[in-house]
């Protein structure tokens, strides 16, 4: 029987039974292997040795002191015991304190006259420094100075633990293993990283690398060790990726060559829109993949369709409210049309585009690009429950009215939800409905009403119609027959919010000038009753037709070129609310890859998550390829082919035809969930497989549909969230990575800094003379802050707008406001240049005025909040100054630098922050500083998220391997082992030569994980 290899030896053996039963029961740790691998999260550092009087608080700190008193307290009540000991050096003294059970201890050994060496972190307790169980070690007379050293410097490693296996204890532990192979001089252990490249990169030996990571003398220990354990981790991950490529490389595939004047040319010819030189070129390269005998395995990241994009200043409903789009981040939360919440899986800011307004039956407007989708239906479609359909903004306006001039396009209602989680509110919403009017026996004071609190707004559903009835049961007229209700107001912006509640409760407003105010013509639907006012009530006749709440599209006007950004919504609908409660969609598809295979003669696969998305992606295909989808058909084209939807909830009779259509190649397209791996599904000629969300499908579901072709097929994955390039090659090594590169151009360089005004208050004057030494140079600046300063305070807790707290936890002083900071600088730093105002909640002709001021020279300092993010182009301005840059996303800083830097003078961003030093958000803003790079601030974005949010679960074979590596920071560890792994592949495809590193691999990558990278 051979030798059982050192790194295999059971736990058991050498700890005894209950210490490796606790490790295996709850670290999962069952070899020696296994524990060794298992490394220190981090090092405590006890430290120089330091006088009692010169103790610094809040610092980690070692002392040799000798014990003075030691007295045992009890608590009061009787419930538990203290120990305190206090020490002295000569220099002063210091307090020491155990509780409970971690008395008893100490309580033996440290005894007046004891010298001995503690290690601990600096507290106060009743105005008296004190250390709180800290370590410590007795020394006996002989012990000196060297011995003293030794202990006070040593570093203590600090171990991912468990309540039931203290991180004292692992060390222990792995002391017992280091100790036991040290004796036998780790016979047998094999290395599996070739001495050759050990010796180019200077890695030291394995062994000395296990010593090295959990007991090291310095720091320098730690690294050298952390530089050869990384090293393993690459190589033997990128070994096996580059057999798998190696291996598909040798696979036999069917070419798929584009077919002249075929389906897809006969599809481009038709499309409403021009491709972007991304797509084309990412066309290219995966045209060239399915020209190739080999199959293509491609990662295609990034927006994939069309554009779809709106406008930075148009809004978008989230949970809190609407926000404008250009503040919109991955993985913040929107409203979908039904009602439910769904995560932003990417955004794409598309540059500057032509935009179109599209004007609706009760007067509001949303705006877009071109190619923005719109779920749209007709009105005998909507009345018989017909699907919507996919249509871009282009194909609508060429065919906007009906024969008679009606409208000929409906959108969809919006399912009326909670904002802002219900918040609590200062007044009662009916009561505040009747003062906004006054005069109705409210109490009121007659003063003329102007806007809806914003708090009112963003609230739940039940406190929004409470406003509403409140104001209409004060200044709502109903109308003769019942069926209508009007209000007549004299202020524009109450109008313009009571329209407002009205469509966030489902239900038809228009507004209308009259005089200096507005008048409001209104409905609800029967399930909100407008009053309560029983006179009122009884007049009103509620309009149930569901059909007449949904709102036609009378006109699409053309705007102008405008920043825009697409983002992509994780959710089955794919769809989100936007300005006015209007509904609209985005999504994405492969089809020109598709088309190319079915002109090849083959047919393509699109593995759809939900049932949901499967039935949008089909609709979406079918809707833009019209004819061409209805191959065979009568009316068809004659270059096109059929495009079926197979899914499990189908009728027995579809799903007949449909796997009919499949078998005898009479589909070429077919969209589908996970009923397409059934084995009874079969093709004609399997030649493409496209797997969207590919996160959320298991490898053997893909390897499924992928073994039922003929020969191999081709495999396109998709993904609408940027991947960091080092994530993309650590576990998406096997297949080709394309990306979609759709940010802006940059300009000429913008000059970025950080303001640290809490720690260096100076550098945030400085920031007020070079606005200064900007405007005497005849240059303006914008100042931006994250708030307006009129809105209701819900508390002075803060959360930075990408969810990342920028300071200490807990409480944080309300965001920096715009009227506040006008105020100040105004009658402070910058007193005498001519500061002005802008946000959102001014009115337009007021808000015009401004910008007009601004862009004519007229304002020297604009303060604003994000509402400058899009829309102001001011060549003259070189400065932008962002107040609280902490709590700001990564996005919306590079957006808003963006705004200076336009014309022939440099820019100028100066982040200002009172984030400590120490604070992630700082290190976050120092990369924001770093770099103009849009697609690396979106790895910076990613970095603290890490790749498993990225990727989802699908992947936690490979990386549950990767204790040491961390995929983003380690780059150049990870291209450096693939050049090097991707070699020694290609000179022996079997390792026969290398045996260690098969061994090496079997153990990190054991057949699951194997058989996963095959399949995957």
């Amino acid at each position: 029987m051979g030798l059982v290899p050192p790194l295999d030896e059971s736990l058991t053996k050498i700890l005894g039974g209950n210490t490796a039963k606790v490790l295996a029961a709850h670290l999962d740790l069952h070899t020696v292997g296994d524990l060794l691998h298992h490394y220190p999260r981090r090092y405590e550092e006890r430290g120089q040795l330091t006088r009692l009087a010169d103790l610094p608080l809040d610092e980690h700190v070692t002392v040799v002191a000798e014990v003075a008193r030691a007295t045992v307290h009890q608590f009061r009540r009787g419930k538990g015991q203290r120990l305190e000991v206090v020490l002295t050096d000569g220099s002063g003294q210091l307090q020491l304190v155990f509780f409970g059970r971690g008395i008893f201890t100490p309580h033996k050994e440290l005894l007046p006259g004891r010298r001995a060496m503690f290690a601990g972190k600096v507290g106060v307790f009743n105005g008296r420094l004190q250390l709180a169980h800290p370590q410590y070690e007795t020394l006996d007379a002989e012990d000196g100075d060297e011995n003293i050293d030794a202990f006070a410097n040593r570093l203590i490693p600090i171990y991912p633990a468990v309540a039931q296996m203290a991180s004292w204890k692992i060390a222990n532990a792995v002391a017992v293993v280091l100790g036991s192979m040290a004796a036998t001089r780790w016979d047998g252990l094999l290395d599996p990283l070739p001495s050759d490249i050990r010796e180019e990169r200077g890695l030291i030996a394995l062994p000395e690398a296990f010593e090295k990571v959990h007991a090291p003398r310095t720091r320098a220990d730690v690294a050298v060790a952390r530089e050869r354990l990384k090293w393993d981790e690459a190589f033997i991950l990128q070994v096996a990726l580059a057999r798998r490529r190696a291996a598909d490389a040798q696979l036999p595939a069917a070419p798929r060559v584009p077919v002249p004047d075929g389906l897809l040319d006969a599809f481009d010819a038709r499309l409403p829109f021009t491709l972007t030189d991304g797509q084309r070129h990412v066309s290219r390269e995966i045209f060239t993949d399915l020209a190739a005998e080999h199959p293509m395995h491609r990662l295609l990241q990034g927006e994939v369709g069309s554009g779809k994009a709106q406008p930075l200043d148009a809004l978008v409903l989230t949970p809190s409210g609407f926000r404008p789009m250009g503040t919109i981040g991955a993985g913040d939360e929107v409203v979908t049309p039904s009602g439910e919440l769904a995560p932003v899986a990417g955004v794409f800011p598309q540059g500057e585009r032509d935009v179109w307004r599209l004007v609706l039956s009760d007067g509001s407007t949303v705006e877009c690009d071109d190619e923005h989708l719109w779920l749209v239906g007709t009105s005998q479609a909507w009345q018989r429950g017909a699907d919507p359909e996919v249509l871009t903004t282009r194909e609508i306006r060429t065919g906007l009215r009906t024969d008679d001039g009606a409208p000929k396009w409906y959108l969809p209602r919006a399912v009326p939800v909670d904002l802002a989680a219900g918040a609590d509110l200062p007044l009662d919403p009916y009561e505040t409905g009747l003062r906004l009017v006054g005069g109705s026996g409210d109490g009121g004071d007659g003063s003329t009403p102007q806007s809806v609190p914003r708090a009112y707004r963003d609230n739940s559903v039940k406190n929004r119609l409470a406003l509403l009835q409140g104001l209409l049961d004060a200044g709502g007229r109903v109308a003769v027959n019942g069926r209508g209700i009007s209000f007549r107001s004299p202020s524009p912006a109450l109008a313009d919010d009571i329209a407002w509640l009205v469509r966030s409760l489902g239900g038809r407003a228009r507004v209308a000038p009259a005089g200096a105010g507005a008048e409001v013509s209104l409905a609800l639907p029967g399930e909100h009753a407008p009053f309560r006012s029983e006179a009122k009530l009884a007049r009103w006749v509620p309009e149930e037709e569901p059909s007449a709440f949904r709102r036609g599209i009378r006109a699409v006007e053309y705007v102008g070129r405008k920043q825009v950004q697409c983002i992509s919504v994780r959710h089955p609908d794919r769809a989100y609310v936007t300005d006015n409660f209007t509904v609209t969609h985005n999504t994405m598809v492969a089809l020109r890859a598709m088309l190319t295979v079915v002109d090849s003669g083959g047919q393509a696969a699109l593995l759809a998550p939900t049932e949901v998305l499967a039935q949008q992606h089909h609709r979406s295909i079918t809707g833009m390829m019209g004819e061409l989808a209805e191959g065979g058909m009568l009316g068809g084209a004659e270059q096109g082919t059929k495009v079926v939807l197979l899914t499990g909830s189908m009728g027995a009779a579809a799903r007949r035809r449909a796997l009919l259509d499949l078998v005898t190649g009479e589909a070429g397209i077919v969209i589908g969930t996970h009923a397409l791996i059934e084995d009874k599904v079969g093709f004609h000629d399997l030649g493409l497989v496209v797997v969207d969300e590919q996160h959320r499908f298991g490898v053997e579901q893909r390897d499924a549909l992928r073994s039922k072709g003929k020969q191999p097929p081709h495999l396109l994955v998709m993904t609408a969230t940027p991947i960091p390039r080092t994530v993309a090659m650590t576990v998406f090594g096997d297949l080709v990575t394309s990306v979609l590169d759709q940010l802006p151009a940059g300009r000429s360089p913008i000059a970025s800094h950080v303001v640290p005004a809490h720690d260096k208050p100076h550098f945030l004057a400085r920031t007020w003379e070079r606005v200064r030494e900007e405007t005497e140079a005849g240059h303006q600046t914008y100042v931006v802050c994250p708030r307006i300063g009129d809105e209701e305070e819900p508390g002075a807790k803060g959360k930075a707008a990408d969810g990342e707290a920028g300071g200490a936890e807990g409480e944080r002083r309300p965001p920096l406001a715009v009227l506040d900071i006008v105020a100040e600088l105004s009658a402070g730093p910058l007193a005498g240049l001519r500061v002005a105002a802008l946000h959102g909640r001014m009115h337009p002709d007021a808000k015009d005025e401004v910008m007009r001021r601004f862009a004519g020279g007229e304002v020297d300092v604009l303060v604003a909040t994000t509402v400058i993010e899009v829309g102001v182009d001011v060549p003259n301005a070189t400065v932008m100054v962002i107040m609280d840059a902490d709590r700001f996303g990564v996005s919306q800083l590079h957006q808003l630098r963006g705004r200076v830097g336009r014309g022939a003078a440099p820019g100028l961003c100066l982040l200002v922050t009172e984030a400590p030093e120490a604070a992630p958000a700082r290190a976050r803003l120092a990369a924001v500083a770093g770099t103009q790079d849009g697609f690396e601030l979106s790895r910076i974005d990613l970095e603290q998220r890490r790749e498993g949010d990225v990727l989802g679960q699908a992947q936690s074979g490979v990386r549950s391997s990767l204790r040491m590596l961390a995929v983003i920071e380690d780059e150049d560890v990870i291209e450096a082992a693939r050049e090097k792994a991707t070699a020694v592949v290609a000179a022996d495809p079997e390792l026969a030569r290398l045996p260690e590193l098969r061994t090496a691999l079997a153990a990190l990558l054991d057949q699951e994980r194997e058989d996963y990278l095959d399949k995957g």
